[in-house]
């Protein structure tokens, strides 16, 4: 077993899993839970007096203005065909698998009838996978900026070699350097040049002011308002000497790439980077990963496949 799981981080079993969501009713009873803690509480008008309906599976109808709302409702599950079950072995594997896994690994192992239906699975738990009210990275942080080998199905894997533009992307990395030289969490994200207003603005989402931000001696970090600043020049020597952590991340998330899905495509770059994110950031708690998943899904407004298409890079 790995290290990583050898103590109470361990996630639950495929076989504890199933045994714990064996239909869809233990699926809803743990989403009406996760839901409404407290009880029933209305979406429309925040009345708590309503009734189950028997008529109509896992939906509650209110007292006071009548309107119907199934457990589903308005979650990153509404309106999918797909059983309550499928969804939540979905959001099991992807949560709990070290590397997770691509839309043809899940459709064999979830006997999906389509492709389509697997990758559209994956991609609406991936937008479950950014919380929208998550703390922004403090303390010391590195940053730092990489390119990323992306794939059409004309190009080569690992993109081109050297200095060629062909199949790259640039992405920007941030990570909190904890006490003990260790890594904290991270935020990765696609952006089309390496300006100034770019990298900073980049800075000021993701980095709490007042933290101290470390970079190579890129002049486009200078000036940031509100953050202490080190630029360290590099010159001949490698990168990672001087920061360590944040092309260690930069490393794990090619080789992933190349792993899981034989090269990232493009158009949905960001997407891959928030489930890498995710999955850095929870590394020290994949018990509860999985819970984490839904419970950010359960909050999260619903998505089309027209939706996710248009969010792409």
């Amino acid at each position: 077993m790995p290290a990583r799981w050898n103590t109470d981080n361990r996630p639950p079993s495929l076989t504890e899993f199933t045994a714990r969501f064996p239909t869809d009713d233990a699926c809803a009873a743990y989403l009406e839970a996760c839901r409404w803690p407290d009880g029933f509480a209305c979406p429309g008008c925040g009345s708590c007096r309503g009734w189950k309906l028997q008529t109509k599976r896992w939906t509650w109808e209110c007292h006071d203005c009548g309107r119907q709302t199934s457990v589903t409702a308005g979650t990153v599950m509404h309106g999918s065909k797909v059983p309550l079950r499928t969804w939540f072995l979905a959001a099991h594997l992807l949560a709990t698998h070290s590397n997770g896994m691509s839309a043809l690994q899940l459709q064999a192992k979830l006997n999906l009838g389509s492709y389509k239906t697997a990758w559209l699975l994956l991609h609406k738990l991936r937008r479950a996978m950014v919380a929208p009210d998550r703390t922004p990275l403090s303390g010391d942080v590195e940053v730092d900026e990489t390119t990323i080998p992306y794939r059409t199905k004309d190009e080569p894997i690992a993109g081109g070699q050297g200095r060629s533009q062909i199949g790259k992307i640039a992405v920007i990395g941030a990570v909190e350097l904890l006490e003990g030289n260790r890594p904290g969490r991270i935020r990765l994200e696609v952006v089309p040049d390496y300006k100034g207003p770019t990298l900073k603005g980049f800075v000021e989402r993701n980095v709490r002011r007042g933290s101290h931000i470390w970079t190579d001696d890129n002049k486009s970090y200078y000036g940031l308002q509100g953050y202490g600043h080190t630029p360290r020049v590099i010159g001949k020597m490698a990168a990672h000497v001087l920061m360590p952590w944040i092309h260690r991340v930069f490393a794990n998330m090619k080789r992933w790439g190349l792993g899981v899905f034989h090269g990232f495509r493009d158009k949905y770059l960001n997407a891959y980077l928030n489930e890498f994110v995710f999955r850095w950031n929870r590394r020290q708690s994949y018990r509860s990963a999985f819970e984490r998943l839904v419970g950010i899904g359960i909050a999260m407004a619903p998505a089309t496949y027209a939706d996710i298409r248009a969010t792409a890079v």
